[in-house]
C-alpha cells in the first residue's frame, strides 16, 4: 500500500470456525472440520496454535509435524527480523513501520497470540505510525480477539477503531468495521443492531478475510429473522440481489425465511430444525443463542398464524405446523403464560381463541402512568424550592 499500511488477514478466522465445528458439529462435520484444521495449520506454519490444540485434546500429538512447523516458522520469522533491521538501516519511518507490522502479522499467523499483540502495540504507539497503519493494526488486533474469542479485547478494539475511523478512515476500512460489528452484535445477541449493520453493508460487503459472503449473509439473515417485520424481511433480505446470489450455499436459511413469509408452517418448522443443526450449532457467533433463536422463531410462526384468525382448533394448528396436538398445546401454554402469545386455550372445546391486545388502551394507560410520575416529581421539586 502506498501509505505503508498492511491489512492483516491472519490468523485465518476460518480455522477458529473449523476448531469450533470439530468440537460441536455432527460426526460428519467434525471429520471434515478436523481435516481442514490440520491443512490450515500446515499451510500457515502454526506451530504455537498446533501445540495449543494438542494440549486441549482437539488434535492428536505428532512430533514430526510439530518439528516441521517449528522449523518453517522459525526460518520465516528470521527473514522478517532481518527485514526489520534492514528497514531501520536503509529506509524511512514508513517502511520501518511496514516491516514491523508484517512481522506482527506473521506472529499472529503462527498462533503466538501474546507476542503478536505486543508487536502490534509497539508499532501502534510509535509517533511515526500513520492513521491508516494504526487502523490496520487495530484490525489485526481485532482479528486476534475474534480468533481466540476474547470479548473484552474485541470491544476495546472496536471502540479504538471507531475513534481512528472518525479521524479520517477511508470507505473500505469503515465498511470492514461495520461487517465486524455485525458479527460482534450477533455474538452478543444484539440482533437489532446486527440486522441494521447487515442491511447497511450488504451491498458493499468486501471482507472475505472475515468470512465468505454466504456465511456473512447467513448470520445477517438470521439476525434479521428475529427482529425485522415480515414485509421488511421479504424486501430487504429474501429479495435482496446479494442474498439471492448466495442462497444456493445456505438453502435451509432461504427455505426458513420463504416458508414463514408464505405461511407454509410445516416447511418452516423443518427448515428451522435444519438451520439449528447446520448453522446455529456450529457457528462460533450464534451457538450460545441457538435455543433463544429457535424459541423466538417458533413464537413468530405461532403469532403469524394466530393473527389470521379469531379462533382455530388445536388440531388444525397442529396440522399446519406438522406436529402433534400435545406438542402445540404445551408450546402455546408456555408462551401464553409468559405473555408472548395473545390467545386463550379452550381445552374442553379444543380451540384457541385469539386475544389481541388493545394497543390504544395500553398507550392510554401508559400515558396516565407517565403523567402521574411527572406530577409526583413536580410536587417533590416544589417542596424543595419552597424550603
Amino acid at each position: 500500500m502506498s501509505d505503508g499500511a498492511v491489512f492483516a488477514k491472519k490468523p485465518e478466522l476460518a480455522l477458529a470456525q473449523h476448531k469450533f465445528a470439530a468440537l460441536n458439529g455432527t460426526a460428519e462435520q467434525r471429520s471434515q472440520a478436523l481435516q481442514l484444521l490440520v491443512d490450515g495449520i500446515k499451510q500457515d506454519k502454526m506451530a504455537a496454535f498446533y501445540t495449543q490444540l494438542v494440549g486441549e485434546g482437539v488434535l492428536k500429538s505428532d512430533a514430526a509435524l510439530l518439528k516441521e512447523l517449528e522449523t518453517a516458522s522459525a526460518a520465516e520469522l528470521a527473514t522478517l527480523d532481518k527485514n526489520v533491521e534492514e528497514a531501520k538501516e536503509e529506509h524511512g519511518d514508513l517502511e520501518q513501520n511496514e516491516s514491523s507490522i508484517h512481522r506482527a502479522v506473521f506472529l499472529a499467523q503462527i498462533g503466538e497470540e501474546e507476542k503478536a499483540h505486543a508487536a502490534y502495540e509497539e508499532v501502534l504507539q510509535r509517533p511515526t505510525t500513520t492513521l491508516n497503519q494504526k487502523l490496520d493494526i487495530v484490525f489485526g488486533k481485532l482479528r486476534l480477539g475474534l480468533f481466540y474469542y476474547k470479548p473484552q479485547a474485541i470491544q476495546k478494539e472496536i471502540e479504538r477503531a471507531h475513534e481512528l475511523v472518525d479521524k479520517g478512515g477511508d470507505w473500505d476500512r469503515r465498511n470492514r468495521l461495520k461487517a465486524i460489528e455485525c458479527l460482534w452484535h450477533c455474538s452478543q445477541r444484539q440482533f437489532k443492531e446486527a440486522s441494521a449493520l447487515f442491511i447497511e453493508c450488504l451491498s458493499t460487503y468486501a471482507s472475505p478475510e472475515l468470512m465468505p459472503m454466504s456465511e456473512f449473509v447467513c448470520h445477517g439473515a438470521l439476525a434479521c429473522a428475529v427482529v425485522m417485520s415480515r414485509s421488511d424481511i421479504k424486501k430487504k433480505v429474501i429479495d435482496a440481489p446479494e442474498v439471492v446470489e448466495v442462497v444456493g450455499a445456505i438453502p435451509n436459511v432461504d427455505k426458513m425465511l420463504r416458508s414463514l413469509y408464505d405461511c407454509r408452517y410445516a416447511d418452516f418448522f423443518v427448515a428451522l430444525a435444519a438451520v439449528e443443526t447446520d448453522h446455529l450449532k456450529v457457528s462460533r457467533y450464534l451457538n450460545a443463542h441457538r435455543q433463544f433463536f429457535t424459541r423466538e422463531m417458533r413464537i413468530r410462526g405461532y403469532a403469524q398464524l394466530l393473527e389470521s384468525y379469531l379462533s382455530l382448533t388445536i388440531k388444525s394448528m397442529a396440522d399446519a405446523f406438522g406436529v402433534t396436538q400435545d406438542f402445540i398445546d404445551k408450546e402455546l401454554s408456555r408462551f401464553v403464560a409468559a405473555g408472548r402469545l395473545h390467545c386463550v386455550i379452550d381445552k374442553v372445546g379444543g380451540i384457541v381463541v385469539t386475544n389481541r391486545p388493545d394497543t390504544k388502551n395500553a398507550q392510554y394507560q401508559g400515558m396516565i402512568k407517565q403523567g402521574d410520575l411527572l406530577l409526583n416529581r413536580i410536587q417533590k421539586l416544589s417542596g424543595i424550592i419552597s424550603m
